[in-house]
């Protein structure tokens, strides 16, 4: 029996009325996990004995009426910290690594009593766009397994959407929650920076870095959010500004709300059929009361540019520490002192992982620091500027949320460029600091499209208003793939 196609309240409603019992659900879960894992590689370790006997205790305390997410498993990926589960940030640097402590975010799963089912695929130390990069298997796009997830977090949005689990958590640096939520057709939350803690998180780019939910439905991604989301002494960036409910506005009308449409967003490189898409969407909002019109970010075209060279300069400095004496993976045969440090870091990271470390270090070097790093961090600055101006006028942004459909695994990984290009629309936000969403808006030859709302800081609630105003009346989140009993 599965149950992971009821969303989390009736789910609750089960469990309070001992229809079904946590037990139940986790088995349930488990065995849908097992039933499509050769199918997806959206996993790379479970915590079955430790997530059954929760549910046991669960069972035997009674659940909780008031807690809606108490013993509804959930999926972690696997550069989040756990405690006693293997987290590997899918590197062979990591292969044996667990932790001591848990991450704040995971914290806070256990403090309402959620279940930790298991640990996810992704990108190594989230470096990728595809899940290709990963040092042990691809995960693979729920919608035709001869596809990418996406990435980073490509197992935690593929795990959704192929009814492995309702729930995940996925951590986004340029797009990496919601670039694989829009392959794989589920609802992906990147929140604003210092909205849920980094405490726990393996650093990859600690100014960009953030943890956010997938889910199927909006409501149930901010049900996730209200659960993750904290202030953290331990995390300096961590903030609780405009800490609230963010399901508090789920079903008003989102008449007179002004939506702005970059002409850039629908510019060189986005695809005919996405942007046809987008514009359908558009008019869909319109119908519903919003005004959306066109604008203008000048500056978003260096945002790659920008990215990459602020990105890799982090991920430098943050994997100093993988040498092989503090942390992670050792060459087993060594004469020296040097050649420990070289071959241990050759031989336990990835080719993606060397390309950024050297990419960041260059950037990070005497004589070229100022005409690298630091124009960067300037040109950053006029992002943050075009959105502020634009928020001056309007409640939300609106556009794609990935300039074309998944592809083929194996066709685009031989040609770095091409796979950084592809995250174009989702780096702004990043380097500003601010939450958006990746939401079902359609399909293009059997394929889901994602469509991205993109918010001022610490405006996640306006941003699932407006989300789930349009799912509300479109039924594209209520498409299955064929792997989770859909007909498509």
């Amino acid at each position: 029996m599965t149950f992971n196609h009821k969303t989390i309240d009736d789910l609750h409603d089960l469990l309070v009325k001992k229809e079904i019992s946590a037990l139940e659900l986790t088995q349930a879960t488990f065995e849908d996990i097992k039933s499509r894992e050769e199918a997806t590689g959206a996993f790379l370790s479970l915590n079955e004995e430790e997530a059954l006997a929760a549910a046991r205790r669960l069972d035997e305390q009674g659940i909780d009426a008031t807690n809606v997410m108490a013993a509804i498993p959930v999926a972690v990926k696997d550069n989040i910290s756990t405690k006693g589960i293997l987290t590997t940030a899918a590197s062979k640097m990591l292969e044996n690594y667990e932790p001591i402590f848990d991450a704040t975010a995971v914290e806070n799963l256990y403090a309402k009593d959620m279940i930790v089912i298991g640990k996810t695929n992704m990108d190594e130390f989230a470096m990728g766009g595809s899940n290709e990069n990963s040092a042990f298997k691809p995960a693979k796009n729920a919608w035709d397994q001869t596809k990418v997830a996406g990435g980073s977090s490509g197992g935690s949005a593929t795990a959704v959407a192929s009814g492995q689990v309702r729930l995940s958590l996925g951590s986004d640096t340029g797009g990496s929650i919601r670039q694989p939520a829009a392959f794989n057709g589920v609802v992906g939350m990147k929140p604003s920076y210092g909205r849920v803690s980094r405490y726990g998180l393996i650093a990859f780019g600690s100014s960009l870095d953030q943890i956010g939910p997938f889910a199927p439905t909006v409501k149930e991604n901010a049900q996730l959010l209200n659960v993750i989301a904290s202030h953290d002494k331990r995390d300096a960036t961590s903030t609780a500004k405009g800490l609230s409910d963010f399901t508090a506005i789920i079903g008003r009308d989102i008449k007179g709300m002004k939506i702005a449409l970059p002409k850039e967003y629908l510019g060189e490189g986005i695809s005919p059929a996405i942007k046809e898409n987008i514009l359908t969407a558009a008019k869909h909002f319109e119908s519903l009361g919003a005004i959306v019109e066109e604008v203008s970010l000048p500056h978003s075209k260096y945002g790659v540019a920008v990215y990459y060279i602020i990105a890799s300069s982090e991920a430098s400095s943050n994997l100093q520490r993988f040498d092989g004496i503090r942390y992670g993976y050792r060459t087993p045969e060594v004469t020296n002192l040097e050649e420990l440090y070289v071959k241990s870091r050759s031989e336990g990271f990835g080719e993606e992982v060397k390309r950024r470390i050297m990419l960041g270090t260059f950037s990070l070097s005497a004589g070229y620091y100022d005409a690298y790093f630091k124009k960067a961090g300037q040109v950053r600055t006029l992002i943050i500027r075009d959105f502020e101006q634009v928020f001056a006028d309007y409640d939300l942004i609106l556009g794609p949320t990935a300039p074309d459909l998944a592809y083929g695994l194996g066709t685009q990984n031989h040609d770095p460029v091409a796979m950084y290009l592809a995250d174009l629309l989702t780096i702004p936000v990043n380097l500003a600091g601010l939450p958006a969403i990746s939401i079902p808006s359609g399909f293009v030859d059997g394929l889901p499209v994602g469509l991205q709302l993109i918010g001022p800081k610490y405006s996640e609630a306006l941003i699932y208003q407006a989300a789930a105003a349009f799912e509300a009346t479109t039924d594209h989140h209520t498409k299955q793939p064929v792997i989770f009993g859909g007909d498509a």
